[in-house]
């Protein structure tokens, strides 16, 4: 049985192991996020391995559903997403709130109807603008200062 840690380190190390650790804990942050989330699944392996059409390839993380080996080959690289999937599951993330990422390089169309809230690395990470109460967002109103 695959433990949720290792299906989230393993998203961590196909999507970010070049990334600097901060890339890396936001990455894994947009799952967990995800998986509070009322649109996603509700398991971080759900999420991670989630398909999102019928086309072949089409998996909302593209490392899962590639065709390529999903098994890690650089020990240094697996051992550090490992340690930061536990760093995450702990709660101990950035708090940035992002539910979808995208490489620099990319260009994915959806990105227009998502809010950036920062670039880390060669990410850039989006925000639905949804409160994740699970996350520790309060849907009540900021307060104002008074005058």
């Amino acid at each position: 049985m695959i433990t949720a840690a290792a299906c989230l380190a393993a998203a961590i190390y196909f999507e970010g192991r070049s990334e600097p650790v901060d890339a890396q804990l936001a990455i894994a942050e947009v799952v967990i996020n995800r998986m509070h989330h009322p649109e996603y699944p509700g398991t971080i392996c759900e999420v991670v391995k989630q398909d999102k059409g019928p086309k072949a390839h089409d998996c909302q993380f593209s490392f899962y559903c590639d065709g390529k080996s999903d098994k890690p080959r650089e020990e240094p690289a697996w051992r550090l997403a490992q340690e930061i999937a536990a760093q995450a599951l702990s709660g101990d993330v950035l708090g940035h709130g992002a539910t979808h990422y995208h490489t620099k390089a990319a260009k994915p169309v959806w990105r227009h109807d998502l809010i950036q809230v920062g670039v880390i690395g060669d990410h850039i990470f989006y925000s639905d603008g949804r409160c994740i109460l699970a996350m520790g967002c309060s849907l009540r109103p900021k307060a104002r200062p008074e005058t």
